[in-house]
């Protein structure tokens, strides 16, 4: 198994779409892969994430020094950073956009359609998050972490929800429009390519690192998410150089790296074409909500669910994306059960993070497919 969970722990991850998929991979495969110890998938809104690189960069040309930026928020066309001194500088989106990682052109996926709830601040008022509860799992959380007043809701405005529906609507046409862009020029894209499991059973059956690299790394298809580390059960696969990479050889038959990296063939038992021609994916309820007992980024709803989840017990531990300690800024994933660490790593960090591989810390491999 690539998978074998210590001592059952479970865990609650927040992360953005591609984020989602890995994780809804890992449960729908537990067969193949063991048991995923996430219990709760709490997905954000994601238009495109940056290189760290580049941002570091692009500040630089403007005298900005990365050492001095306290909060980075996406609001009005405008990447904003504010600075020490109460200083503010912003740019254009368009003109950020050169800093976007080239893998998040391809993703249809605004919303993190396979969370069990979906967090984002596009559609509430200032201070409020919008959040879109997906699951049962999802649904007791909000309504129980609001009876505790952990959060407050309210209905969502109609013209919010337009927005959001605007916004997953033109995520999806213009990166349907890249995808097609470059398999014109021979580059095959086969994430978003639904098929029944039975016919995905046997395209993968044969696919390991090689396939993997040849089919996502090489294309600029790979989101870092680390979850081709975590499975492998031979712990040959690292990620160096901003990609994954083998330093080992694949046993004979393994071939969960390929099955559970989110930019490979997606089986329509995870997502089917109809739920894929929805703007917002499949759900239960769209609120309005904040956290009145927390000072974070659009409301400190996501924060303050984890806190919920840790306090009555839901989960044993969290991974959160902190910031680095010797890089300014620079996202790093870390696996806590203190409240403290939750609160301290909130806000969102707009770049690349290897979420999965702190669950490391909980797993062991012990043999192939």
């Amino acid at each position: 198994m690539g998978l074998t969970t210590i001592n059952n722990e479970k865990v609650a991850i927040v992360g953005t779409p591609c984020h989602m998929i890995a994780a809804s991979k890992m449960d729908k495969f537990s067969d193949i892969l063991g048991e995923s110890p996430i219990e709760i998938k709490i997905g954000l809104f994601c238009m495109e994430n940056f290189s760290y690189s580049y941002m570091k960069k692009l500040l630089e040309e403007n005298n900005v020094d990365i050492e001095d930026v306290k909060e980075c928020r996406i609001e009005k066309n405008f990447l904003w950073f504010y600075l020490n001194e109460g200083k503010i500088f912003k740019i254009p989106i368009e003109k950020a956009k050169s800093c976007t990682r080239k893998n998040c052109n391809i993703c249809m996926d605004f919303t993190s359609e396979l969370s069990d709830i979906s967090v984002g601040s596009v559609g509430s008022e200032e201070g409020w998050s919008t959040i879109i509860v997906r699951s049962n799992k999802g649904f007791e959380l909000v309504k129980n972490a609001k009876n505790d007043e952990y959060i407050q809701t309210k209905p969502i405005e109609e013209s919010g929800l337009k927005l959001i529906e605007r916004l997953a609507n033109k995520k999806k046409k213009e990166n349907l429009s890249e995808i097609r862009k470059r398999e014109m020029v021979g580059r095959p894209v086969i994430y978003r390519r639904q098929m029944p499991l039975t016919e995905y059973a046997e395209e993968v059956s044969n696919c390991q690192f090689k396939d993997l690299k040849s089919d996502v790394i090489d294309i600029g298809a790979c989101v870092l998410c680390g979850a081709c580390d975590l499975v492998c059960p031979e712990g040959v696969i690292r990620i160096e150089d901003r990609k994954p990479q083998i330093k080992g050889k694949c046993p004979e038959g393994c071939n969960l790296c390929y099955v559970t990296c989110p930019r490979t063939y997606i089986p329509n038992n995870i997502i089917d074409q109809e739920s894929d021609k929805k703007p917002l994916g499949e759900y239960i309820k769209i609120l309005s909500a904040k956290a009145p007992k927390l000072k974070g980024q659009d409301g400190g709803v996501a924060t303050a669910l984890l806190n919920y989840a840790l306090s009555e017990n839901l989960v044993d531990e969290v991974v959160v994306v902190d910031k680095s300690n010797s890089e300014a800024w620079k996202p790093v994933p870390k696996l806590t059960g203190n409240v403290a660490d939750v609160i301290n790593a909130a806000g969102t960090k707009y770049a690349a993070c290897t979420i999965f591989t702190p669950l490391k810390e909980l797993n062991k491999g012990n043999g192939g497919v």
